[in-house]
């Protein structure tokens, strides 16, 4: 039988998620450490045209570059009656109307092909007394073969009426904002449910060291994010990651939550959905992104240790990345647009005592540069004073110029302002009863962890208040 061949790493985000569904599920796979393994990265570049991007899965000799958790139920026939596996051939009329039966009533299922896998159809035989009869269906490791419709239904539950649980409140983010609002929420004998769409911490969690939370003069983003989420599981919150919401619905004072992995339902919402990178929008960056454009020092600075790299930004993000990349890389060259840093001075001050940092002033990001190959080499930039032009030369780069709110799954029912920030007032208040907002993606929002925490505070206050 073919074993899940995943390339990834520990310290990304995305591997993390993936596997921890993958364990979910008791799903086998053979983890490969494309930091330990360099054959294994170029093979991940082999793959994606010459990107690293991890977790790349090969499943059934098909590959699978960082597939959320709703693509690998897909893929992997996960469901919440079990996991399904359906063993049979194209070719096959009976495998064809189970196949169309599975998917015209949602039901995910793996498709194998025993003619192309000579384990799946030794398998098929095995399984049927040496006959090779298919389909064949495994539903949670228990054969029927070739069932008709009828069995389907019955075994699956196909048509039964699914009871929905209700919850006092759905929280959309478990970055420290969703994570806290939970916490109190839980506190207050309230039930809730975090939806998050790639991992627990949010941007947090992308923070390699955090030297201004209170209590904790240096501790990393995951390792707090982690006694967050810890501390909000023992109060009673159920968290489950990978799932992205496409959009929210009032009915009769119930919300109906649409996602990528269902319908869930809530007598309240705290949408806490963070925000992302801002990206230069210059030439050359698209196709390079994952290929030597990076907006997270934490998930990819480690492809470059021993190399030179570029940070784009003035910022906290920028200084406090560009210091934590200059622990391992050769050299990191600082472009700024602007003529002062806009950082705290803490990261200002560290600046001059780290040999290995280059700023470059005033400096405009014109394009980014590919070599013959089509591959990174660098970024072409301009004086904004003398209106002079550069190329300077590295192994990649990475972007920290701002973020944009995660809200366009609520656009056009949520009140939003020009800038894609949602508008509140009083306890988080959003437009809409019953629907808070708070963290990165509310206006006015400090993008700091402790402002986050308090906002969560603010936001379950809110809930409180609407159950009065």
């Amino acid at each position: 039988m073919n074993t899940i061949q995943f390339y990834g790493a520990d310290w990304c985000p995305d591997c993390q998620r993936a596997k921890a569904y993958l364990k979910e599920h008791h799903i086998d796979f053979n983890f490969i450490d494309v930091d330990i393994d360099k054959s294994a990265t170029a093979k991940v570049e082999e793959i994606n045209n010459g990107k690293r991007i991890i977790p790349t899965l090969i499943i059934n000799e098909k590959s699978y570059t960082n597939p959320d958790n709703a693509a690998l139920a897909s893929v992997l026939g996960i469901n919440s009656q079990g996991i399904i596996k359906l063993y049979g051939a194209n070719w096959c009329p009976d495998c064809q109307r189970a196949k169309a039966y599975l998917q015209d009533n949602g039901i995910n299922f793996q498709f194998i092909e025993v003619d192309k896998h000579e384990w799946a159809a030794k398998l098929v035989e095995e399984t049927n007394n040496g006959k090779r009869i298919i389909p064949t269906i495994f539903i949670n490791e228990k054969a029927y073969t070739n069932p008709d419709n009828a069995i389907l239904k019955d075994v699956l539950k196909i048509g039964a009426e699914a009871e929905k649980h209700i919850y006092d409140s759905i929280i959309v983010g478990a970055g420290a904002a969703g994570l806290t609002a939970s916490i109190y929420i839980q506190r207050d004998r309230f039930n809730s449910l975090i939806l998050e769409k790639k991992n627990i911490g949010g941007n947090a969690f992308l923070t390699e060291k955090i030297e201004n939370y209170p209590g904790f003069t240096n501790i990393s983003g995951p390792e707090l994010m982690k006694k967050m989420a810890e501390q909000a599981k023992t109060y009673g919150a159920k968290i489950e990651t990978g799932v992205s919401v496409n959009s929210i619905q009032k009915k009769s004072n119930i919300f109906s939550v649409a996602t990528n992995m269902g319908e869930y339902q809530s007598k309240t919402i705290v949408l806490a959905q963070g925000s992302t990178y801002r990206k230069l929008g210059i030439p050359n960056e698209e196709e390079l992104i994952g290929a030597g454009i990076h907006f997270c020092a934490t998930c990819d600075g480690a492809f470059y240790r021993d190399k030179e790299i570029i940070v784009i930004g003035g910022g906290n993000s920028a200084l406090e990345e560009g210091i934590f990349l200059a622990s391992f890389c050769k050299k990191v060259t600082i472009v700024n647009w602007g003529e002062t840093f806009t950082a705290s001075e803490t990261y200002i001050e560290k600046l001059p005592s780290i040999k290995n940092i280059e700023t470059h002033m005033n400096k405009e990001s014109l394009a980014f540069i590919k070599d013959e190959r089509g591959n990174f080499k660098g970024l072409k930039v301009k004086d904004r004073i003398t209106g002079e032009q550069e190329e300077l030369y590295a192994d990649g780069t990475f972007i920290f110029i701002g973020l944009i709110p995660n809200t366009e799954n609520v656009k056009g029912y949520i009140g939003l302002n020009e800038s894609g920030f949602i508008t509140t007032s009083g306890l988080g208040e959003t437009n809409i009863k019953g629907i808070f907002a708070a963290g990165d993606c509310r206006e006015g929002a400090i993008a700091q962890v402790a402002a986050a925490t308090g906002e969560g505070v603010l936001a379950s206050y809110g809930v409180r208040n609407h159950f009065k």
